[in-house]
Order: C-alpha cells, then structure tokens, then sequence
C-alpha cells in the first residue's frame, strides 16, 4: 500500500485516470460538424467587431508607465519627511506625471 503513495507512481495512476474519463467524455459527446456560427465572433448577440480596437502596445505602456511613476513616487515621499526637497521632488513628480499624460 505505500507503494501507491509514491509521487511518480501516483501521478502515472493519475495521468491514466484523466486520459479515461476525456475518452470517456468524447464518446458521450457525439460527432463533430462544422458550422460557420460555431467560428464566428459572438458577444451577448450582437456582431462582433471588424477593426482592431487597440492597435499595439501602446496605450497599456502609457497606463503602465503612469502608474509606476505615481506609485514609486509616493512610496518615496511617503518614506521621506516634510521638508524643500521633498517639495521639489513632488513637483518634479507633477510635471512628468503631465508630460507622459500629454504625451
């Protein structure tokens, strides 16, 4: 019996267990046919749609940028005391936060 507690005999009892009942399942399932409204876009009954919504990148590394701008900044001016420099970075902080808005 501690045969059966063994990681690689266990997982191969488990590996054959699972190949048995996905054989299992594609006998209940019946034949396949194909149909074209099997592979067309379909979202809550409308059409789906024929353009790129976000092309590239871009606009994730925008949003991603930004928030590790404002994120590490105030992790910085949470960690510092109230004094000129702190000022000066949070303005600092201010304007790159406006320049990568604006692009």
């Amino acid at each position: 019996m501690e045969i059966l507690l063994s990681p690689p005999l266990a997982f191969l009892i488990y590996i054959s267990l699972v190949l048995g009942i996905v054989w299992f399942g594609k006998q209940l399932a019946g034949p396949e046919t194909p149909d074209p409204a099997k592979s067309s876009l379909y979202g809550s009954g409308e059409e789906g749609p024929s353009f790129l919504a976000a092309p590239g990148y871009k606009p994730f590394f925008l949003i991603a940028f930004f928030y590790a701008i404002l994120h590490l900044g105030m992790l910085v001016l949470g960690t510092s005391s109230l004094n000129l420099t702190s000022g000066v970075f949070l303005v600092g902080l201010l304007l790159a936060l406006v320049a990568l808005i604006l692009g």
